[in-house]
């Protein structure tokens, strides 16, 4: 299992979508044969993005709290609370402050819901209960994918790998042994 650094595959390119998205494909290309994504919130959507566009690649797409089009109501109330909050609160983030600002105003028009019936490898989408912001998406993925199980974990919020990690990989390994 391999789990990228999104700051460090830029490789000192600008922060935005575009260049972040070129470097994760570049990264999975370099495997050889079928891959099987999994992401969750931002990686979710590299991995979304990377399914539709190279289908003969993706065995099979895991999908946690996910997005398939950005929320912009909900990323201008994200950008003003990071405004105000010091930079030292990034250090523990995949990007600095101003590069998450970049990285937000790069993404504010991504919309995938016209291509998310092409995707053809079956796909696990996993969401807590309480993330709000992602529980509608879930469920329109799963309505929209053809080959797809949606999985709502109780109690839970957003970052279902610090809140509910035993049960996010219990899904994940039933998921990837099935055929």
């Amino acid at each position: 299992m391999l789990c990228p650094n999104l700051s460090t595959i830029l490789e000192g390119k600008e922060a935005s979508y575009t260049n972040l998205y070129s470097s994760f494909v570049e990264y999975c290309n370099q495997i050889d044969g079928k891959i099987d994504l999994c992401g969750l919130s931002l990686e979710g959507i590299l991995a979304l993005n990377y399914a539709l566009d190279f289908p003969d690649k993706v065995n099979k797409l895991v999908l946690i709290g996910t997005p398939y089009k950005v929320p912009k109501l909900m990323f201008r109330i994200q950008n003003v609370i990071f405004k105000f909050l010091p930079k030292s609160l990034f250090e523990s983030m995949a990007f600095n402050k101003k590069d998450t600002f970049i990285l937000g105003d790069s993404m504010k028009n991504l919309d995938f819901s016209d291509r998310i019936q092409d995707i053809s490898c079956p796909v696990l989408i996993i969401c807590g209960k309480k993330d709000r912001a992602n529980l509608k998406s879930a469920c329109y993925l799963s309505q929209n994918i053809y080959n797809s199980q949606l999985k709502i974990i109780e109690k839970a919020g957003h970052i279902l790998n610090e809140e509910k990690p035993q049960e996010l990989a219990s899904l994940f390994n039933v998921f990837l042994r099935e055929e």
